[in-house]
């Protein structure tokens, strides 16, 4: 894929917004493409406000399951981070599955499928790498017509492979995880695929939140009749009204796009750190003062003190810690509970380490681990 150029015209490449939260993963997108947003897709009202904020002219089309994709503008960028709840390492591991959130991702491919886009990015958490996934087989896909009894050396074991201690190959079911599923429906829709795994600390981050990138384009300019392997339960392309869902803050009104979305990064060098820092920070000193020199941003209170709650998370803080621009969540305007603050910015995407990851994806890398 490196020795593709990413682009064949001066006009922007057009993106296409899924699962799209707060914005983090199209601000890297839109920075390592020189691309522009132009819909998106965001069920949950409070967030979605947040993305209608900060790209006034993108229209919302909300739920992902009801979206007619004949109807939808064509795209050279498809990106999205689907649910990660039950592939992550924290939750309970149901799976990429149908009736979980995170088999969303089969309307994401069905997204790909219909719309073709150039370039297609996903997000997710370090869980896709070992949650499982569970596939239906197609009608007359059985394991005994692949797998004849009678192709079994006698004396060998039932898949005809050397005894393991893994038991891989003892049993008829392969161990499919959800990466390789995805991984697996994009090369069915003809995609080449890499992947990179990238903790936060990686860029200069004061914090881990270690994340897979996976970035794909279409090996075929103009394909016909081509599908990914069908998933048990998929829905057929619902109904829906996807121009007239778009959620708006109050002092909605149209702006001038913004001249810096993501903070242009800085020197990673080792920065010295005096006693106020360190009295005020602790051991996490120096990790601040990095951030606060990559990101051009000082740091700003970590808690709100609450004589009733006790102290609770600052969303300020939070969203400096994820590098993105003051006031990007928590402005006033937008009409965001503190609770609502936290859980857009917990399930968002750091834009610097999105950056940092699709450019080593452009440039030909296959995985990081840190």
């Amino acid at each position: 894929m490196a020795d593709k150029p990413l682009t064949g015209s001066a006009a922007p490449l057009r993106v296409g917004s899924l699962f799209s939260g707060y914005g983090g993963l199209d601000l890297a997108v839109e920075e390592v493409f020189g691309a522009k947003t132009i819909w998106f897709s965001e069920i949950n009202e409070p967030i979605a406000r947040v993305f209608s904020y900060h790209w006034p002219d993108a229209p919302n089309l909300a739920d992902i399951t009801t979206i007619e994709w004949n109807t939808v503008p064509q795209v050279d960028i498809l990106c999205g981070g689907f649910p990660c709840q039950d592939v992550s390492t924290v939750g309970k591991m149901a799976g990429l599955k149908p009736g979980t959130r995170s088999g969303l991702w089969a309307h994401m491919a069905a997204a790909i499928d219909a719309l073709q886009p150039e370039w297609v990015v996903i997000e997710n958490v370090r869980g896709l790498l070992s949650a499982p996934a569970i596939r239906a087989n197609l009608e007359g896909d059985y394991d005994e017509q692949c797998n004849p009894r009678d192709a079994t050396p006698e004396g060998a074991t039932p898949r005809g492979v050397e005894p393991d201690s893994w038991l891989l190959g003892e049993t008829a079911t392969r161990p499919l995880r959800a990466a390789g599923a995805v991984l697996g429906d994009l090369a069915d829709l003809r995609y080449d695929a890499q992947w990179i795994g990238l903790p936060a600390s990686a860029i200069g981050a004061p914090h881990p939140r270690y994340r897979v990138f996976i970035l794909a384009r279409r090996t075929l300019p103009n394909p016909t009749g081509l599908g990914r392997i069908a998933w048990s339960g998929d829905s057929a392309t619902g109904k829906g009204a996807p121009w007239h869902d778009r959620a708006q803050p109050s002092d909605h009104r149209p702006r001038p796009p913004r001249p810096e979305r993501t903070p242009e990064r800085r020197s990673r060098e080792p920065v010295d750190v005096d006693r106020a820092a360190f009295r005020r920070w602790g051991r996490y000193a120096p990790a601040i003062a990095q951030w606060e020199r990559i990101t051009g941003c000082p740091a700003p209170f970590p808690a709100i003190l609450n004589e009733n709650l006790g102290p609770r998370p600052a969303p300020v803080f939070v969203e400096w810690l994820m590098g993105l621009p003051g006031g990007w969540v928590t402005d006033r305007s937008l009409g965001l509970s503190h609770a609502q603050q936290l859980t857009a910015l917990g399930n968002g995407v750091l834009p610097h380490q999105a950056v940092a990851a699709l450019n080593k994806l452009r440039d030909g890398c296959t995985v990081i681990t840190g």
